[in-house]
C-alpha cells in the first residue's frame, strides 16, 4: 500500500500547487484530471510489477517442489541399488528444496496477499478518477453558469447607470433639433418661392373652416337659432331666368357670378353638415 500513499501525496502536493497559484478553475480541474490520469497509469505499471512477482514467486515454489521430487526418486534409486548412503545425500538435498520450496510458498501467498489489496486500491483509484472526472464537468458547468450570471448583472448594472440614458435623450435632443430645423428651413424656401398668395389662401381656408364648425356647435346647442333650410336650386334658376331679360349684358354677368359663389358656399356647408 506504500505506492499509493505516495500516490496520495503526490496528488496532493499537485493540487496544492495549482491552488496556490490561483489558476483559472476550468484549466486548474483539467490539469488535475491530467495529473491523476497519469498517477494512476504508474499505479498501474507498479500493481502490474508485483503481480510480476507474486507470478515468479509462484513459479519458484514450483520449481523448488520439483526438485525435491527429483532428490526423492533420485535417493530411492540409491536406495535400489544399496547405497543407503548416496540415498541420505539425497534425501538430504531433498530437504532442502523442499525448505526452499516451502519459503517461496509462504512468500507468494504474502505477495498475492499484497497483490489482491493492490488491485482493489487500484479499482478504487480508477473508480476516484472517473468520479472526479464526472465531477470536473459538473463544476465547469457550475463556473461557466456563474460567469454568465455575473456577465448579465454587470450588463444589468451598466444599464442601470444614469448615463446609459443620456445618450438617448441627446440623441432625442439632437433629432427634435433636426427637425425644427428643416420645418423653419421650409418655411424659408417657402417665403422665398413668390407662393406667399397660395400660403395666405390656405390660411384662411383653416379660419373659415374653425369659424364654420364654430358656428355649427352653436347651432347645435341652441345658441344659435337653426339654419333656413336652402331654395331649392330649379327655383332660384326660374326666379333669376325670369328676371334676367329686364338687367343688361353686365348686370347679368355679375348676377351669375354672384349665383355661382352662393351655390358653391351652398355645397361647402353641407359638406360640412356630413
Amino acid at each position: 500500500m506504500g505506492i499509493f500513499a505516495r500516490l496520495a501525496r503526490l496528488i496532493k502536493s499537485n493540487l496544492n500547487d495549482l491552488i496556490s497559484r490561483s489558476e483559472d478553475p476550468e484549466k486548474m480541474l483539467n490539469q488535475i484530471v491530467i495529473d491523476m490520469s497519469a498517477q494512476l497509469i504508474e499505479a498501474k505499471k507498479q500493481v502490474a510489477s508485483s503481480i510480476a512477482d507474486e507470478k515468479r514467486l509462484a513459479k519458484q515454489a514450483e520449481q523448488e517442489a520439483a526438485t525435491a521430487a527429483e532428490w526423492e526418486r533420485r535417493a530411492m534409486m540409491a536406495v535400489r541399488a544399496g547405497d543407503d548412503n548416496l540415498a541420505k545425500e539425497g534425501l538430504a538435498r531433498k530437504k532442502e528444496h523442499e525448505q526452499l520450496a516451502e519459503q517461496y510458498k509462504v512468500q507468494w501467498q504474502k505477495q498475492k496477499q499484497a497483490v489482491d489489496s493492490l488491485k482493489l486500491a487500484l479499482r478504487a483509484l480508477n473508480s476516484k478518477i472517473e468520479e472526479a472526472k464526472r465531477k470536473k464537468n459538473l463544476l465547469i458547468a457550475r463556473k461557466k453558469r456563474a460567469e454568465a450570471q455575473k456577465q448579465i448583472q454587470e450588463t444589468m448594472s451598466g444599464l442601470k447607470n444614469a448615463s446609459a440614458f443620456e445618450a438617448f435623450d441627446q440623441m432625442e435632443q439632437r433629432i427634435n433639433q433636426m427637425e425644427a430645423e428643416a420645418e423653419a428651413g421650409a418655411e424659408i424656401a417657402e417665403e422665398y418661392s413668390g407662393d406667399v398668395l397660395a400660403t395666405k389662401f390656405a390660411q384662411l381656408e383653416q379660419t373659415a373652416g374653425a369659424d364654420g364648425d364654430l358656428e355649427a356647435l352653436k347651432r347645435k346647442m341652441g345658441v344659435l337659432p337653426p339654419e333656413a333650410p336652402p331654395a331649392p336650386r330649379e327655383a332660384v334658376r326660374v326666379e333669376h331666368k325670369e328676371e334676367l331679360p329686364e338687367l343688361d349684358a353686365a348686370e347679368q354677368e355679375e348676377l351669375s357670378r354672384a349665383l355661382a359663389d352662393l351655390e358653391a358656399q351652398e355645397q361647402a356647408e353641407l359638406r360640412m353638415k356630413r
